[in-house]
């Protein structure tokens, strides 16, 4: 409490004992307050009639009136007004009495220790203080909003009036305003067609990731400003790789090589640090940074897992590696809307959140039984001449090998190689039909 408050504040005692009136304004008085007193409840309320005060302390015990009256009729009155009880332990039925009716800031216990109760006083006053500052700036707070309403309704009716002049003038005029209130998601999706003028796979992706993000996000109940986040971020999410050579940009990543990957994997972070001065997309250049995440923590740049990594970039890697295996910028050749929800279930709960990809699937139908599944091949058991019934795809979600490739003995060690290293719990699908080349020929 300042010092303007401490000396401003008015307090009245209301004891029939001289003795505590007495004792109280001894120990009151160096605080710098305002004191009034009186003897009993009815001395009380007159002097209410006559004074500002800002805090009651009253006694329980007296004559004609006990403090619960009394302080029940200040409430009624003065309801502004902080009360506060002096009683002893005999006195809790009444004390509980008057803490109903009287609504009391606090009861102190007699005989009271002086610090705690110069304390309880302080902070009823502060507590006061507080209560009338958040008054007047509610106060002041509707007297803004009302003149900003009125402030609205004005410039709204001079708004209407002269677009009714212009549309007289000028029937093309209103698209054109109709126009500028999209102005925001215009200029977003110019910095997209930057990406797409380079054609190629590129074009149309980020519209095609944007607009399947946006259906999955509503799908999961996403609304408001977190599911334009999305929408722009997907319309985004390629924007840190528009210095990349053309040559680059057309190469699908399974074909890079290790200098060309390093480069492939800075654009997420490149492409945050593009939006960011733009306060709008700044929660959106974070699910660009990100969509490049793994639910196992494998990915990149930050190596988040699970859900840790924000549900936009969860939904934006699905969205976007489903269109870009069908584009053939993920795997080494364009698949069929199947086998790309079919490489997606291979990897949910790895690469993508299993949630993620379910909503996908509810939403654009499950992939086609494989009839051409096979059987279960760990690669210790390979052996040459077998028929790969299904993708073979790497930890990080590269396509290694494509169905219908024909393992021979070189490829096979290096498959054994890589599940030792990287993929111990590797398993195979190799077609029913395979006719196995018999070691030695």
């Amino acid at each position: 409490m300042n010092d303007t408050t401490k000396t401003s504040a008015s307090l009245l005692l209301v004891d029939d004992e001289p003795s505590i009136l007495s004792a109280l304004r001894r120990l009151l008085r160096p605080a710098g307050y305002t004191i009034h007193s009186a003897g009993s409840g009815r001395a009380g309320l007159e002097l209410l009639e006559r004074e500002p005060v800002d805090l009651v302390i009253s006694d329980m015990r007296m004559p004609e009136m006990d403090g619960a009256k009394f302080l029940e009729q200040v409430r009624a009155r003065w309801p502004e007004v902080t009360r506060m009880l002096l009683t002893g332990y005999a006195d809790m039925d009444s004390t509980i009495a008057a803490i109903n009716r009287g609504e009391i800031y606090r009861y102190v216990a007699k005989p009271w220790d002086d610090n705690e109760l110069t304390l309880t006083i302080r902070d009823a006053l502060e507590r006061r203080r507080l209560q009338r500052e958040n008054a007047h700036l509610l106060a002041l707070t509707q007297q803004q909003n009302d003149a900003l309403r009125e402030l609205n309704a004005s410039l709204e009716l001079r708004v209407r009036e002269r677009t009714a002049e212009l549309e007289e003038a000028n029937g093309s005029l209103k698209i054109a305003n109709d126009k500028l209130k999209q102005n925001f998601v215009v200029s977003i999706k110019m910095f997209t067609g930057l990406m797409e003028l380079r054609g190629g796979a590129m074009a149309g992706h980020s519209r095609r990731v944007a607009d399947l993000a946006r259906r999955i996000a509503q799908h999961l109940e996403i609304e408001g400003k977190a599911l334009q986040d999305i929408f722009l971020a997907g319309l985004l999410h390629d924007i840190g790789k528009i210095g990349f050579p053309d040559a680059l940009l057309n190469r699908p990543v399974v074909r890079m090589n290790g200098e060309e990957r390093a480069l492939y994997r800075k654009h997420p972070v490149a492409g945050e640090s593009a939006l960011m001065p733009l306060d709008e997309l700044k929660e959106a250049a974070r699910l660009v940074r990100l969509h490049h995440e793994r639910f196992d923590g494998k990915g990149f740049p930050d190596g988040l897992a699970g859900l840790a990594i924000p549900l936009g970039a969860r939904i934006l890697a699905v969205a976007s590696d489903y269109d870009g295996l069908q584009q053939g910028t993920l795997a080494d050749r364009r698949l069929s809307a199947d086998e790309a929800k079919a490489m997606l279930v291979q990897s949910r709960g790895k690469r993508y959140d299993s949630q993620i990809v379910d909503a996908l699937l509810e939403m654009l139908g499950r992939p086609k039984a494989d009839p051409n599944r096979g059987q279960e091949v760990r690669p210790a058991d390979l052996r040459s001449g077998m028929v790969l019934a299904r993708d073979l795809v790497g930890r990080d979600g590269v396509l290694l090998l494509a169905a219908d490739y024909i393992l021979d003995a070189n490829l096979i060690r290096q498959i054994q190689d890589y599940a030792r290293r990287d993929a111990p719990a590797l398993v195979l699908q190799i077609r029913l039909d395979t006719r196995v080349v018999p070691e030695g020929t």
